[in-house]
């Protein structure tokens, strides 16, 4: 199990098997940085290494942003200048996006205001993304004169479709919730009086099923995202799907269903 202290961006907080993850940049609108994202590489290796954990829950500090994107301040001046710190950079940040895509247990994006740019590309990343009401989604790089990166674009098009990724990409366009709901870039849009109790009631739901057959679901269903065809996907799904079989966690939790017939 990791310390989960000593964060300069971040805060982690875990507490009866869910790990609640906190921008702490409410300044510039929770903006992520190098600093925030290898703060976050660093909590997500922890939590990985903690199969006690069922959910990670990540939002961001105060009312106003979830995440307000990339720091712009790091992409200033010429290109010459950022050569191969810009390179690396980016290598960064396409290895932090994966991480709530790959761990082990759900991550849920709590949204609680705007989800810009390089924060709304890592909240894509997670496997839900409820939202306020009032929140702000767009990829406004356009504007900036940058395309998205960290495999943002395969991404956006695997959620909304063709058409209406590109509609976002080409016009720096913002959204409101009611229309990310609509084009299933997020699973819910809720008044901000019952974000907490939203969230918490799915959390709850996770963990009232087995624990192991969550995260292997997971697994699987990533798998299927990825997999070339549906021969691969369903030879993925089969393996795991024994795998999870084997469990004394599907012994005990079939036994108790057919006692309560």
């Amino acid at each position: 199990m990791g310390s989960y202290s000593d964060y300069e961006s971040i805060t982690v907080d875990v507490e009866d098997g869910v790990a609640t993850i906190e921008f702490h940049r409410p300044e510039v609108h929770n903006a992520l940085n190098n600093d925030v994202m290898l703060d976050l590489k660093r909590a997500f290796d922890e939590i990985q290494l903690d199969r006690d954990i069922d959910a990670v829950v990540i939002t961001g500090e105060g009312d106003d942003a979830f995440s307000a994107g990339a720091d712009i301040s790091q992409y200033a001046g010429p290109a010459d200048e950022h050569d191969p710190l810009q390179k690396d950079r980016q290598e960064l940040f396409y290895e932090m996006y994966q991480k709530p895509f790959e761990c082990h247990a759900p991550v849920i994006a709590k949204i609680n205001g705007y989800c810009v740019g390089g924060g709304l590309i890592f909240a894509m990343y997670c496997d839900l993304r409820i939202a306020v009401e009032e929140a702000k989604f767009g990829v406004p790089t356009a504007n900036i004169g940058q395309i998205p990166t960290g495999g943002s674009t395969w991404r956006a098009v695997e959620l909304v479709g063709e058409a209406k990724a590109k509609e976002l990409v080409y016009t720096a366009g913002m959204i409101d919730a009611a229309e990310a709901e609509r084009i299933g870039l997020i699973n819910r849009a809720v008044p901000r009086a019952e974000l907490d109790r939203t969230v918490d009631d799915i959390v709850a739901g996770i963990r009232d099923t087995g624990r192991q057959a969550v995260k292997n679901s997971k697994r699987a269903l990533n798998g299927a995202t990825r997999a070339e065809n549906i021969d691969e996907a369903r030879d993925q799904e089969a393996e795991i799907w024994w795998e999870q079989f084997a469990t004394e966690e599907r012994r005990e939790l079939v036994d108790e269903f057919n006692e309560e017939r």
